[in-house]
């Protein structure tokens, strides 16, 4: 089971969580919708490279990545997308574009929005495309240590 790793890492620091099955979703927003999740508690992670070093951007569903101030406020040189053959390999126990936001069981730095703090609660993909996971943010927090900047705007679909 592909979220094995990732519960049996929220059990070991006594983590209370809420596993969550939907129909299969591809987008944090088709997901938020499918599990009845307001979309800026739904979070998506996106893979970023910074100055070619992979790492994830964790944002709320309806926000998108402002990369210029990205790059601005870590002082990077260059920023983008990471494309999918680049990363596909990192997360054997998940689905491709199913990551859950916890960088640091991957060795990657780990940049959330500002705006996805503001609630008590964070979800996220559970390492595949038709179960979620609900945790309190401040749980993810303490585990994952995300550097917490404010690089997202609402996005207008």
């Amino acid at each position: 089971m592909p979220m094995q790793k990732l519960k049996e890492y929220l059990d070991l620091n006594n983590v209370k969580y809420v596993t969550i099955s939907h129909s299969s979703a591809y987008t944090a927003q088709e997901i938020a919708a499918s599990a009845h999740i307001p979309g800026k508690v739904m979070a998506k992670t996106v893979l970023v490279k910074i100055d070619g070093k992979m790492a994830m951007a964790v944002l709320p569903a309806s926000d998108k990545v402002d990369f210029e101030l990205l790059k601005e406020f870590i002082g990077a040189e260059n920023i983008r997308l990471a494309y999918e053959q680049e990363f596909m390999d990192r997360f054997p126990d998940c689905e491709v574009g199913a990551m859950p936001p916890f960088g640091n069981l991957y060795g990657m730095d780990v940049y959330v929005a500002k705006s996805l703090t503001e609630d008590e609660e964070i979800a996220f993909n559970a390492c595949s495309h038709s179960q979620l996971l609900k945790m309190l943010y401040g749980d993810f927090e303490r585990l994952v240590k995300p550097k917490v900047l404010d690089f997202s705007f609402q996005s207008m679909l």
